[in-house]
């Protein structure tokens, strides 16, 4: 885990790890968080109908410890994530370090508190990045479920790889009960 952090309590993402993203390729990432963004839709449809009128919104998702941006539209259900380097147009932006944005998904990080801590920045439509924050809180995803459930056989292993990068990095990989909510 890096030394240095945006405020006392949210880790970033080690320079020396993201050095080699400026360089590399997206697309492979890119297609992997595409395929799960979609296995993601499809358990938890609820949580796209929960935002209405902005499950067609362009998200811009920028953590700032890492050298790219991810594009997240929701599209009703059926999910898209796009990596790019550099901005698009998008309804609304949401830029804080890669802990923080994870950690925001898991109910670990208050986003309110992250919001005015500066810890966040957010820009745009405010009622989609609202919808999107409340119907994520709603579905209480937790990302290294999900990704365990489609891993079959390797489902053990993912959820120790999982405890053991958390509790090195203080990363909020996955959803504890005694969490706070956002």
């Amino acid at each position: 885990m890096d030394a240095m952090h945006t405020s006392e309590r949210i880790p970033l993402f080690p320079r020396l790890a993201a050095a080699p993203l400026t360089v590399l390729p997206l697309y492979p990432i890119q297609v992997v968080l595409d395929r799960f963004a979609k296995q993601v839709g499809k358990t938890h449809p609820k949580m796209f109908r929960r935002m209405r009128e902005h499950a067609h919104a362009r998200f811009e998702l920028d953590p700032t410890d890492l050298p790219f941006l991810i594009q997240i539209e929701p599209r009703g259900g059926t999910p898209s994530v796009r990596l790019t380097r550099s901005a698009q147009p998008c309804d609304a932006r949401i830029a804080g370090p890669m802990a923080a944005l994870l950690g925001m998904v898991h109910g670990a990080y208050d986003g309110d508190a992250l919001f005015f801590s500066r810890d966040l920045v957010i820009e745009g439509d405010t009622a989609a990045v609202l919808a999107l924050r409340n119907a994520i809180d709603a579905a209480e995803i937790d990302l290294t479920g999900e990704l365990a459930q489609a891993a079959g056989p390797a489902r053990v292993m993912i959820e120790r790889l999982s405890e053991y990068v958390e509790k090195r990095t203080g990363v909020a990989l996955t959803r504890h009960e005694e969490a706070e909510h956002w």
